[in-house]
Formats: structure tokens, C-alpha cells, sequence
């Protein structure tokens, strides 16, 4: 394990009374809430925010995983001048608590020593209860996933009902949706010059609840290429009782996502009104860099004794770029962090890792160099008069739009850089890899696998079947299929023995059992035996979500098939699974089920044998007798399943 870098509590921004009046101060301006430790590093949401602020003057505190059973901990840290700004963390509290089985985690990577009841379900409600309790009077913002991904009417997998708008249920005086670096300034800002926070209501990337005789503002984005106008959406009511008007509602929020030409959402809760007006500009560069450049401690606060397993993954990574203009059905990140790619200069992340390489312990491998996707870097339109008008909700599906900039060469000159760091051994590619993009560049492909591959390269094409791509808005089949033909060639090419390792989403809408053997059949061909299984975990307003809960595709009003039943979910699992032993039984079952008994033999092309393999027997403590022998029966099983959602690491910035 690499040593420990030791801090001082000055090192950090203030988390206690007595760390605010070491500094000298009778009050901090903010105090920011979150529902992660804190780690003083640019990939954590309360250090970017709190750093940021500091850096612009203000006076920031830090309260990090208070317990929220009372307001004590809010009232010992004191009463901010300005306003709290709460988040649940850098995931959505109920995806970080529990399973796509809706059974609980074991372990919460944002906590220390992985401890899972750090943080309260629906944190983000729980924390500004107790921030208004504490100190009356004070204005709560929310921000984060949590907040950004529920500012409207939306289904809940965990309650698998359609719940108001956070701004209802917490009763936050606004919300930030997305990044927020550029709102939460402003918002203090406005505030320290004396306005209320009713009339911060005029900004860029905030959403607010209309009082009941209150009229809507009358207000205009001068910086939008849109034309200014107001949509309304379906009312709560009506997407509560109606998938067709949920529906509708989810097309009209994702078409309303580039910032660029955004127009401003209302939607009716009984007598009130939520407003969301256009989201936040994407940062440039130079504005990026701003916030990377900051005096982080990077490392966790001194008062944590365990070590927390976020800080240990990503302690010697770099993120070089946020956004992704890919629009995944199953991703918040187009949601969240914008569609246009926003990327940091060379000389910044050069800088960045040239910081690690110094710091005591560094074993000279840098983890990852990437973000959302490893090889968007510098992307962008070409043509900005097209990009500003655009509602494409995704600039690669069905097609690479002809106007895209794919070019690779920026980040194959970063890559190079990076390489020739002093001090830098190996710098790993471990972000997800764009495999439409990158087979199209030769040269980056090559790059890549020579010296940035660590024997496995982890990639994502999430399913074989064309239909379920399709609905995922992900590449056809024979993408991954032409990539991993490239990447073997250029590996031996190389002289290095290397694989990829890709990841398959099962229960996703669409997909059925036929399209799980489809699958399953995919897999036993190309050799792959995933050891874990991507259940799909329906997020708040994603359009996957849309389709699991209303059984439509949003954007076609064509019905969609989605596997609900836990046991229906848990079928599409084993079937991922179906080399195992222990799966044989249910395989078999299926199959036969499914009339696919040709896939049950000894020839090449089966899943599985005709008689049961060693160990297909084993169960937990006991033995179910079948006509065909001693075989497992349904219950019992334990499938290994990763935390999350696939990108659920890389988007939480966001305060």
C-alpha cells in the first residue's frame, strides 16, 4: 500500500467550530453539506465547490457526513452568513445505498472504511430539513446528482412510484443543476451584495418553486441561441397516473439539454409551479483549468483514520475532460454534465500529474488519464452556428454526425506528454473507451495499446443484440466486434498479450430472454465469461428509466418490453453467468423454456452440457434432487454485481 500523505487540518477547509476560529473567523459565509467524507481533491464535489468559493473570497466550511438524526451537528458548526449548499454526494443516495435488487450494499466507497450508514436514504431531503431547523432563516441551495437528476417529476426504482420535484420534498430554496462552479459563485456573490434569494431566480442553470399567486418571471438569456420560450410540461398529476404523459414529458426534457438553446420548463404540482430555467454554459478551458489549479491538499481530511475506497481508486487518476455528447439511454452524464465536451489544456493536466509524481508513496503508475469517456478530449462540433441550434440527444447514434470533430490527435499528444513526466512509469487508459471513435484512428489505437493498455483494457459494448443497442442509443454489434479484431492485431502487432474485459448490461429495456440467450451464445463464441454482472438500476429521468416505468420508448411512443420481476431480472443474470457450475440448473430450465434446447450438448456452439457439471450441486447447505440428478433449484444464489450504475464514479461532481 502506498504511504500516506500526511496533512495538517490547515490544509483543509474547516469541518469543525474549533477549525473555524483557528482561522480567525466568527462565521464561515457557507457551509457546504455533503453526504460524502471529505477529500480535498478536484474530483470530489464539497472540494471544487469550497475551493472555488475561497479562491473568489468567500469563507467556506465543510460538513461532511453529519448525522442527520438532529440538527446538532448543523447547530455545533454554527450559523453560515450566506446560505448552506447541500448535496447527497457524488452519487444519488438510494443507487450508493442499495442493489438493482433493492437490497442493501455492503459497502459505501464514499465513506470511511466503506461504512454504509454514514449518510441517510434521500440525503438530500434529510440534510435541508435540518439545515432550516437549525438555523431559520438561512437560505438552502441543493445541488449534486441527487438534486440535478430529481429537479422535475420523476419515477422512483426504489419506491417504483413517481415522485414531485426535490424542490417539494426538501423544500430547498433553489436548486443547482449540473456542475454548478459558475451558479454557486454567483448565487454568493448576489447574496453578499444584499439580495434576496427570490430574486436569484433570473439564472442560468437553477430551478425554483412558484409560490401559489406568484406569476412567472418574465425572463430572457441574452447568451441563448433558442428563441427564449417557456414549455409547459404534462403536470405531476397527469405523469403520475399516465405513462403516455411521463412519457412526453421525458422526450421534452431531453430534447431541452443543450445549453446552448435550452428553453425554460414549468411544470404544475397541484397550485404551485416548478420552474427550470436553461442550464449553465459549458465552461471553456481556461475556466476548467481555474478549477484544477486550485490549492487542493489532495488526500482525504486528517480526522479519517480508515481509508475511504473512492480516495484509493482514484488518488493517482487525472481527469482531463467532462461532459459527453454520446446520450446513452441509461446515462445521466449528458444530463448532468452537459453534451459539449469541456476539456482542460495540456499544460494543466501535465502540470496535474507532475503534482502526483512528487507526492510521497507514488509508485509511478498513473491510473487513469480520461473522464465520462476516455477519448472524447477535445471533440467538439465543428461548426458552432450548427452546434448552437442542434437537439440532436446524441451526436454519434444512430450515426457520427459529419460535422462531429473526431479527431485524436489532441489527446495522443496528451498521452505523450503524460508519458514523459518525470517520475511517471506507466499511465493506464482505464476510463470507458468510445470504440466507435477509436477504431476510425489507427494512430490512437496503436498509441493506446502500446502504451497505455495494463494487460486488460475494460470497455462497454453492453449487449450482442442490435434491437437493445438501438434502445441504449449505443453502437450496432459489429463495432465491438471490428475494435477487438484491431485491438488483437495491433497487441500482436506490439509484441504484448493483452485482452479486453467488456461489460454487458443485463434486465435493460428491450431485452428479453431471447436477447439474453442472444447474449449468452455472443459470449460463449468470443470466450468471455464476465465475473460480474451490470444489473440495470433504473435513475431518476433517464430515458431507460422512462422505458421501464411506462413500457414506451419516449422518443418513437413505440412499446418496449422491460423485465420487472425480480425473477425475471434475476434470469437475465444467470444467463450472463451461464458457464458457472452453480448456474447449470436454471440455464438448463431456461433454455428449454425458451425452446432453445439445441443450445444444451457437447458441440462447440452449446451454453451448456446435456449432464450436469461438478459443482452444479452445490447449493447453500443442501441439495435439491431433479429427474436429470442432483441439480440447484432457484433459491439460494448469489450473484457478484457491480456497485452503480457504469458511469455513477465519474459524474458526481456537481455540489
Amino acid at each position: 500500500m502506498a504511504r500516506r500523505t500526511h496533512h495538517r487540518n490547515q490544509d483543509f477547509l474547516p469541518t469543525t467550530r474549533e477549525e473555524i476560529e483557528a482561522r480567525g473567523w466568527d462565521e464561515p459565509d457557507v457551509i457546504l453539506v455533503s453526504g460524502d467524507a471529505y477529500i480535498d481533491h478536484p474530483s470530489f464535489a464539497a472540494a471544487i465547490l469550497g475551493r472555488w468559493l475561497e479562491k473568489n473570497g468567500f469563507r467556506v466550511a465543510i460538513l461532511a457526513q453529519p448525522d442527520w438524526r438532529s440538527a446538532q451537528a448543523w447547530k455545533a458548526l454554527g450559523r453560515p452568513r450566506l446560505f448552506y449548499g447541500v448535496s447527497a454526494g457524488n452519487m444519488d443516495s438510494m443507487i450508493n445505498h442499495y442493489t438493482a435488487n433493492r437490497k442493501k450494499r455492503n459497502a459505501d466507497a464514499y465513506s470511511p472504511g466503506g461504512a454504509i450508514d454514514l449518510r441517510p436514504d434521500r440525503a438530500t431531503n434529510v440534510y435541508v430539513q435540518r439545515c432550516r431547523e437549525a438555523f431559520k432563516g438561512v437560505p438552502v441551495i441543493a445541488g449534486g446528482v441527487e438534486a440535478s437528476l430529481r429537479r422535475l417529476a420523476h419515477y422512483d426504482y426504489w419506491s417504483d412510484k413517481v415522485w414531485p420535484s426535490i424542490l417539494l420534498t426538501s423544500k430547498a430554496h433553489l436548486v443547482v443543476f449540473g456542475m454548478g462552479e459558475r451558479p454557486i459563485l454567483e448565487i454568493a456573490r448576489r447574496l453578499n451584495s444584499g439580495e434576496m434569494v427570490e430574486n436569484l431566480r433570473d439564472m442560468r442553470g437553477v430551478a425554483y418553486l412558484l409560490g401559489k399567486k406568484e406569476a412567472l418571471p418574465d425572463h430572457r438569456w441574452e447568451d441563448s441561441a433558442g428563441d427564449n420560450m417557456t414549455l409547459e410540461l404534462p403536470t405531476f398529476e397527469d405523469v403520475q397516473g399516465d405513462p403516455r404523459s411521463f412519457a412526453v414529458m421525458t422526450r421534452m426534457i431531453h430534447r431541452e439539454t443543450n445549453a446552448f438553446n435550452a428553453r425554460r420548463l414549468v411544470q404544475a404540482h397541484g397550485d404551485r409551479r416548478v420552474v427550470v430555467n436553461p442550464a449553465d454554459l459549458p465552461l471553456s478551458t481556461p475556466g476548467l483549468d481555474a478549477l484544477h489549479d486550485l490549492p487542493y491538499a489532495r488526500g482525504p481530511h486528517p480526522r479519517y483514520r480508515d481509508p475511504i475506497p473512492a480516495w484509493d481508486m482514484i488518488k493517482d487518476s487525472v481527469q482531463i475532460m467532462r461532459g459527453c455528447f454520446g446520450g446513452c439511454t441509461f446515462c445521466s452524464i449528458t444530463l448532468h454534465q452537459g453534451r459539449p465536451i469541456q476539456s482542460r489544456s495540456r499544460e494543466s493536466v501535465v502540470a496535474e500529474i507532475s503534482h502526483i509524481a512528487e507526492r510521497p508513496g507514488f509508485g509511478g503508475h498513473i491510473s487513469d488519464l480520461g473522464g465520462p469517456t476516455a477519448n472524447m478530449y477535445r471533440m467538439r462540433c465543428s461548426k458552432p452556428e450548427v452546434e448552437a441550434m442542434c437537439r440532436r440527444p446524441s451526436c454519434v447514434h444512430p450515426t457520427i454526425c459529419k460535422i462531429l470533430d473526431t479527431s485524436h490527435k489532441p489527446l495522443i499528444g496528451l498521452m505523450r506528454e503524460s508519458r514523459r513526466v518525470q517520475g511517471v512509469k506507466k499511465v493506464n487508459i482505464a476510463s470507458g473507451i468510445r470504440m466507435d471513435l477509436a477504431r476510425q484512428d489507427r494512430e490512437y489505437l496503436e498509441e493506446l495499446v502500446e502504451h497505455h493498455v495494463g494487460g486488460h483494457l475494460k470497455v462497454a459494448p453492453e449487449h450482442s443484440s442490435d434491437t437493445v443497442l438501438s434502445l441504449m442509443k449505443k453502437p450496432p454489434q459489429h463495432t465491438f466486434e471490428d475494435f477487438s479484431e484491431k485491438f488483437r492485431e495491433v497487441s500482436r502487432r506490439v509484441g504484448k498479450e493483452q485482452y479486453l474485459v467488456p461489460y454487458f448490461i443485463s434486465s435493460h429495456p428491450g431485452s428479453g430472454v431471447k436477447e439474453m440467450i442472444e447474449l449468452a451464445v455472443f459470449l460463449k463464441k468470443n470466450g468471455y465469461k464476465p465475473l460480474q454482472v451490470q444489473d440495470f438500476i433504473p435513475a431518476p429521468m433517464d430515458v431507460a428509466t422512462c422505458m421501464y416505468h411506462t413500457d414506451l420508448d419516449p422518443h418513437t411512443m413505440k412499446r418496449v418490453f422491460s423485465a420487472k420481476r425480480l425473477t425475471d431480472r434475476k434470469v437475465q443474470r444467470v444467463l450472463l453467468q451461464f458457464f458457472k457450475p452453480e448456474n447449470w440448473a436454471e440455464v438448463r430450465e431456461i433454455l428449454l423454456k425458451a425452446g432453445r434446447k439445441d443450445l444444451i450438448g457437447s458441440t462447440p456452439g452449446c451454453l451448456i452440457s446435456a449432464k450436469p457439471p461438478q459443482g452444479a450441486w452445490r447449493k447453500e447447505g443442501r441439495r435439491t434432487r431433479t429427474k436429470d440428478g442432483d441439480a440447484p433449484s432457484r433459491s439460494g444464489y448469489r450473484h457478484a454485481s457491480r456497485g452503480g450504475t457504469k458511469k455513477s464514479r465519474k459524474k458526481g461532481q456537481g455540489f
